[in-house]
């Protein structure tokens, strides 16, 4: 299937032409047949002489529905622009094409109607002065008769000429369905609808909705009911268990986990108007001509944004909601003034960094200029030194070529500040050495930050790129291990006393008389030379061990008083003991006095 959108000024016979190519009508409300024009979308299909499956978005023309016409516009991949030959060019001609501009849309038709009303050689030369200023400068022109029939048959071939020029899909791909309808079937529920141009959409599948897992009950395209619809597509999906209220134009079905709903993100301005007769082309206004509130519009979503210039043609945008956008989506940008007149802007990165230092902003243009036409994979590793490979892949950025990139793990690194960071932790290593000869082992998260890391998890692949080792929570050289220095003499002979009585905890007094106390005693601890239970309270570290084959030998379940005798010890030194038992659940507590061990 193929999916295009009408564009044109009111009442200039879009809907008309649709109905002569489709038998179906395109006006779903009461009030737009009343009124002869279209108030909202409306959608119909056909079958071209080729065998091609051709689905129409009809979007209206009057200027007071332009946000509904952007919501059919926006996710099409091509535009049928109609004029009629007895009024020619209009303002809302020129609005439509704009509009089509402005998103890049590149695939067209014009088409001229009413040829049986006047010549419609002065409209075709007219709208092709127009659409020579455009995106679809190139697009075939085709003259028809809605009252005689005459040049449908042309019409037909060169929609077959236009759709065979449309890049494949790529079903693969991962969805997201921008919903442009949502209602109630009975006996069904919620049913949305929307142009799938990218991925498979399958009933049973899990999707996204608003940050919510939703599951697919049910598929129609073009009328029948569907197990599977590849892009590009027209399709309705049955919801389960969502109701009515939960979604809304301007909602995206997503696929899970792979993509980020973002509220910042910075845009070129991509617009320049289409050319009037005798006017030349002109740019389009600088981001700090804009007003700071404005309008995006994206897929079939209208968003209000705050403005922030960057550049001449570079802003930031911060979303009033999250949108699920990606590095090249193009949108249209607007305020109450510029309807008219939309402004084309691009995404270039879909999660940025905040812009918190004086200049930020400047650096932030210039970083972006530097990139080129469209920020890649290692622009953004330039920016923020790592990223992790699911972020770049929600980002919509390729993966294909990681030469000259680190991996480690799902880390993608820039290999110059791989480097630097290489030699950073090196040498934070070695200062932690030379600071503390008791302790010259850097902890992972000092390193962390002392690096200004993003994670933890990239310390270790840094210590094995810098020749270090790595230890329990910490990066040390190789052959430098903790010492306890001055203290060792200190702590051996703590050591012999409790080899000789292990419950036989020592008291204030014996530490402050061996001068192990503070640092030297925490140092003990961390090299696993001593166990502090509580306090002052310090016995060897086989202690529990070695208590626990005691109390198991005890009737169960046993009392603490009875503990404190098999162990030969005292109750300052029996209550922690039993406590560390029974956080590491090897004994259970049973009341205030009375404990077993666990089986």
């Amino acid at each position: 299937m193929h999916v295009i959108a009408t564009a044109g000024h009111v009442d200039h016979g879009k809907s008309t032409l649709v109905r002569m190519l489709t038998g179906m009508e395109p006006d779903r409300w009461a009030e737009e047949r009343r009124r002869g024009m279209t108030i909202d979308l409306g959608y119909a299909w056909t079958s071209l002489p080729s065998g091609e499956t051709l689905a129409f978005v009809d979007v209206p023309g009057h200027q007071r529905f332009i946000g509904n016409m952007l919501a059919g516009l926006g996710p099409a991949p091509a535009v049928m622009i109609v004029v009629a030959a007895d009024e020619g060019w209009r303002e809302q001609s020129t609005e439509h094409l704009a509009a089509a501009t402005a998103l890049g849309i590149r695939d067209g038709l014009l088409v001229v109607t009413r040829s049986d009303l006047a010549d419609p050689a002065d409209a075709l030369a007219e709208s092709r002065r127009h659409l020579a200023a455009s995106t679809i400068a190139d697009a075939e022109s085709v003259a028809v008769s809605g009252a005689t029939g005459a040049g449908l048959a042309e019409l037909r071939a060169a929609l077959d000429r236009l759709v065979a020029r449309l890049p494949p899909p790529s079903v693969q791909q991962r969805v997201r369905l921008w919903v442009d309808r949502a209602f109630t079937i009975r006996g069904a529920g919620t049913v949305v609808t929307g142009t799938l141009g990218a991925g498979t959409v399958q009933v049973g599948d899990r999707l996204e909705l608003r940050g919510e897992p939703v599951a697919v009950r049910g598929l129609h395209t073009l009328g029948t009911v569907q197990e599977r619809v590849p892009a590009v597509a027209r399709v309705a999906v049955n919801l389960r268990s969502v109701p009515r209220e939960g979604v809304a134009r301007g909602d995206a079905l997503l696929t899970p986990d792979r993509w980020r709903q973002t509220e910042s993100v910075d845009i070129r301005l991509a617009q320049r108007q289409p050319a009037r007769p005798g006017i030349s082309t002109t740019p389009g206004p600088t981001s700090a001509e804009l007003g700071s509130e404005m309008t995006l519009y994206v897929g079939t979503a209208a968003v209000p944004v705050r403005l922030r210039p960057l550049g001449a043609d570079t802003a930031r945008l911060q979303l009033a909601r999250a949108l699920p956008l990606q590095v090249g989506d193009s949108a249209i940008l607007s305020d109450r003034t510029r309807l008219h007149l939309p402004l084309g802007v691009i995404v270039l990165d879909a999660d940025p960094v905040p812009l918190r230092r004086r200049g930020a902003a400047t650096a932030r243009a210039a970083a972006l200029q530097a990139a080129g036409e469209l920020p890649g994979l290692r622009d953004q590793l330039r920016w923020r030194g790592a990223i992790r490979r699911r972020d770049v892949l929600a980002w919509g950025l390729p993966l294909d070529d990681l030469n000259g990139v680190h991996v480690a793990g799902d880390w993608l690194i820039d290999a110059d500040r791989w480097d630097r960071w290489v030699t950073e932790l090196v040498d934070a290593v070695d200062a932690r050495a030379s600071a503390s000869r008791q302790d010259p082992v850097l902890p992972v998260a000092s390193a962390r930050s002392a690096l200004g890391l993003p994670d933890t998890d990239l310390v270790a692949s840094l210590a094995t790129a810098g020749g270090l080792r790595t230890t329990r929570g910490g990066v040390g050289r190789p052959g430098r291990s903790p010492g306890l220095g001055p203290a060792e003499p200190a702590v051996e002979e703590l050591e012999t006393l409790l080899g000789a009585t292990p419950f036989a905890a020592p008291d204030r007094d014996t530490l402050d008389r061996l001068a192990l106390t503070g640092k030297d005693l925490a140092v003990a601890v961390t090299l696993g030379r001593l166990l502090r239970l509580d306090g002052d309270i310090v016995l060897l570290p086989d202690a529990p061990a070695r208590a626990l084959r005691i109390l198991a030998d005890l009737p169960q379940p046993f009392t603490t008083s009875q503990a404190r005798s098999a162990l030969g010890s005292t109750r300052r030194v029996v209550i922690p003991l039993l406590e560390h038992l029974d956080r590491e659940g090897s004994t259970r507590r049973l009341d205030e006095s009375r404990r077993e061990i666990s089986r």
